[in-house]
């Protein structure tokens, strides 16, 4: 949280996020997608980089499936929580 007001001081048009949730507790984890969702809200873009599929994926506007260093599937964020391989391989479902 810290790091994300250190870098709201320089009133940004994009802030970039490289695996924000990694080691956080589940609490923390909604918490910041919460404050990343409402950093979008109030006009600031986002660029996430994240492991969290799931929640990464019902938060994104736009979302890119990289295997490999390759893009292989792009959409919407719900549009690929719907999508059957994005289930088995990163779901879990």
């Amino acid at each position: 949280m810290l790091a994300v007001a250190r870098g709201l001081m320089s009133s940004p048009q994009l802030m970039i996020f490289d695996e924000p949730s990694l080691g956080l507790a589940p609490l923390l984890v909604k918490q910041l997608f919460d404050l990343i969702c409402g950093l979008n809200t109030e006009g600031i873009s986002v660029l996430l980089v994240e492991q969290n599929a799931h929640m990464s994926l019902q938060i994104a506007d736009r979302a890119y499936v990289l295997e490999k260093g390759r893009v292989t599937l792009s959409g919407h964020g719900h549009e690929l929580l719907k999508n059957q391989f994005v289930k088995k391989a990163f779901l879990g479902l």
